[in-house]
């Protein structure tokens, strides 16, 4: 109806803020629509950005892709290296780890997953370990890596976000985005209508625009600020609320995994790029100080430093609405989930491929921002469950952190996902969101998970004929795997970097 309709054609976009979000968006928006488009984007050198996002999951691979971006230069200008998975030391218990991998483990049966073949294998003695049957998962074991025909090997990327952010400024800027260098002084709204009018600037000139992108950080000055939208807190479930990260110089072959390494209060990552290492420990300040989370990083890094330990404060969760009136919040400035699987590029990303689909080309309707609303919800949320699990199911109770994680009461969501793997090794996902079944059960598995019983398809087999189905499948990955040459190698060739 008319009167749901607000403003007219969308013609003048205004970023607020650069770093990955921003230039994310403004390559994006560029790429696809930058003919039509009059794209700004406000930033300033004086105001540091995160910048630690170095892991990334594999959709990245498939947005590159729709933007025509060549992997080769984009590898070499930000010093990136291929990732399969995250590996997990110390959540289950203590001195136990898994690997939580990006590929397909097994074959499925069109009724059943891979997992409850498995299941009733491991219950006759058939089967070796889950991940076995994974070729992404082995080949990270083995620090192995190559390109296979028809997307063979599921990956993504570890990289310097500030390169990122810098290789996609002249990506976006070669498709019309222009950069202003300067602070934003005030966000200036139209009184009628309570859309934002314009930035006003410290050099005191204004950006005037017609749907407005906030990509300023954790300040979020115009979602937040400027229009007041509420801030949803998740710290009930997720208590880490603080980081430190530095840089360390390479010390030995760089592997093709993020590690992902259980403290007593938090945990620790660690990202090798080609000639460096991200670094970094995320903590609860309820469980422990400063201090010993700065201490207990760097009595754990390799190789001379090459940053000094930047402190990093966080609340998770999201804002309640993150399209309201006429702007849009990404990245920090919409909310924040910590690290651990790596999803905060790819929440970036998911908002800017929504914005494309739901793109108010004629002017803003209030069902638009509803229904983009609605999707960005319920991805963050399932996103969130996911990272939930990893504490929640954990065998941990040797610190009042773990011992709190695996009693403290989760969403319904995940309670219902939980039993349901505990009970009967099914799980249940909606249809678009992020995690796929394999990935719950490595996790599930991984941390010690195991069902209680499995589907009644794979007891149509006979002990030789699951013993060969098993066998085929685990012999068929170490021959894959086995004939990948050693990462770092394959990175040496495919992407150098550059200076």
């Amino acid at each position: 109806m008319e009167h749901d309709k607000q403003n007219g054609p969308i013609r003048r976009v205004v970023i607020a803020g650069g770093g990955t979000a921003g230039w994310m968006a403004a390559a994006a928006l560029s790429r696809t629509l930058g003919k039509v488009l009059d794209i700004k984007l406000v930033e300033s050198d004086e105001i540091g950005t995160v910048g630690v996002g170095e892991a990334t999951i594999p959709s990245l691979v498939h947005f590159h892709r729709l933007l025509d971006i060549d992997e080769r230069e984009f590898m070499a200008a930000t010093q990136a290296t291929f990732k399969l998975g995250i590996s997990f030391e110390n959540w289950r218990a203590r001195g136990e780890d898994y690997i939580h991998s990006f590929g397909l483990t097994g074959t499925d049966h069109w009724s059943a997953g891979f997992q409850h073949f498995w299941h009733k294998g491991r219950e006759r003695g058939l089967a070796h370990d889950y991940g076995d049957y994974c070729l992404e998962l082995l080949a990270a074991r083995e620090n192995r890596f190559a390109h296979l025909p028809k997307d063979g090997l599921n990956y993504a990327y570890h990289l310097d976000a500030t390169r990122y952010a810098r290789y996609l400024r002249r990506f976006s800027e070669h498709f019309g985005v222009e950069r202003i260098e300067a602070k934003i002084a005030a966000v200036e709204k139209n009184e009628a209508s309570g859309h934002i009018a314009a930035l006003r600037l410290d050099s005191g000139s204004r950006v005037e625009g017609d749907l407005f992108i906030d990509c300023t950080g954790f300040r979020s000055l115009l979602l937040g600020q400027a229009l007041g939208v509420e801030y949803e807190d998740w710290s009930r479930w997720l208590f880490n609320d603080s980081a430190i990260a530095l840089q360390t110089e390479s010390t030995g072959p760089v592997v093709p995994y993020t590690r992902a390494i259980a403290h007593d209060w938090g945990w620790q990552w660690r990202i090798g790029l080609q000639g460096r290492v991200g670094n970094g420990i995320v903590f609860s300040s309820r469980h422990v100080d400063d201090d010993t989370a700065r201490a207990a990083l760097l009595a754990n890094v390799q190789g001379k430093k090459l940053t000094e330990p930047r402190t990093i404060r966080f609340r998770p969760g999201q804002r309640k609405q993150v399209w309201a009136a006429n702007c849009i919040g990404m990245g920090l400035a919409s909310g924040f989930l910590e690290p651990i699987e790596s999803t905060s590029i790819h929440l970036i990303q998911r908002a800017i491929v929504r914005l494309l689909q739901l793109f108010p080309t004629h002017g803003i309707h209030q069902t638009d921002i509803d229904e983009y609303n609605a999707q960005a919800a319920e991805d963050i949320r399932t996103i969130r469950d996911f990272i939930i699990l990893h504490y929640k199911v954990t065998n941990r109770r040797d610190t009042p952190y773990w011992e709190a994680a695996a009693t403290m009461d989760v969403p319904e969501s995940l309670r219902h996902r939980i039993a349901l793997f505990r009970d009967t090794g099914r799980v249940f996902r909606l249809q678009n969101e992020l995690f796929a079944e394999n990935s719950w059960v490595q996790v599930m598995l991984g941390q010690g998970m195991m069902p209680a019983t499995h589907h009644h398809t794979a007891d149509l087999m006979g002990d030789e004929e699951l013993s060969g189905f098993l066998e085929g499948i685990r012999a068929n990955v170490r021959r894959t795997a086995s004939q990948l040459p050693q990462h770092g190698d394959y990175v040496a060739r495919y992407c150098p970097a550059k200076a």
